[in-house]
């Protein structure tokens, strides 16, 4: 069944034939999740649950594909001065939507999901501006972290290759993660206190307020920990997906 929703591995022999309603694309970045996580970590996570959670549809699920994730984030300073981490410009980034969106529409296929993994990232003007050029085309975002609570799960809640991050990762590929090179996560409060109270926002400069890329104590992740919170995104995906699929 996954093969024939997840178009990283799917065949032409799998699509021919099929009428689609929704297409979910996973957008992640590329850039150090601590010491002990992938580069693609963001995309990676995005993917495998995009993937779970149009199984989980299974009234709609002949109707969905979910796209190769994207690899290309926007970066905060600190962080873009660190071998390979990759920043990537808003009209970078929305010349890739709207590229996805223009083939999109002319297959006749015209409502998308974008399922966030990267806190860097924001998608509502581009949104904005392709719903002026394509009226008839529905586009929706979510960030996959915030589609549920995980309070009661964490017991370090963190933002950055944390433990809920990494206690996912070992849920999905644990082969991928090195418990035995994370750090601690530690950070250290802007210098502004208008920018730590959430008073303003500024891009923070990602090398004075970490140690280690991180920020949380990822140590406490577990596999377990890591499947309680898939389950309950994916469950909650799941209806968002159906949701948007019987939209008219």
């Amino acid at each position: 069944m996954k093969n024939q929703i997840d178009l990283s591995v799917a065949a032409y022999g799998d699509i021919v034939g099929r009428q689609f309603q929704l297409a979910i694309l996973p957008w992640g970045a590329t850039e150090p999740h601590n010491m002990h996580l992938p580069y693609t970590t963001d995309s990676i996570l995005s993917h495998a649950l995009c993937v779970d959670s149009a199984c989980l549809a299974e009234s709609c699920s002949d109707k969905i594909m979910v796209l190769p994730p994207i690899n290309l984030g926007s970066q905060n300073p600190g962080q873009r001065e660190l071998s390979f981490c990759i920043h990537a410009r808003y009209e970078t980034q929305f010349a890739i939507l709207r590229d996805i969106v223009s083939s999109l529409h002319c297959q006749g296929i015209k409502k998308l999901l974008i399922v966030n993994g990267h806190g860097g990232n924001s998608f509502k003007n581009m949104i904005r501006d392709l719903a002026i050029d394509y009226p008839d085309f529905l586009i929706a975002s979510c960030e996959w972290f915030k589609l549920a609570s995980f309070h009661h799960v964490i017991e370090n809640a963190g933002e950055h290759a944390d433990e809920l991050e990494t206690s996912v990762m070992l849920y999905y590929h644990p082969e991928w993660v090195d418990m035995n090179k994370a750090g601690c996560g530690d950070s250290f409060r802007p210098k502004l206190s208008s920018l730590a109270e959430g008073v303003i926002w500024m891009p923070r400069n990602w090398s004075e307020i970490s140690k280690d890329t991180g920020i949380g104590d990822p140590r406490k992740a577990t596999a377990e920990k890591g499947r309680v919170i898939s389950e309950l995104v994916t469950s909650k995906l799941a209806e968002v997906i159906t949701d948007l699929v019987t939209f008219n």
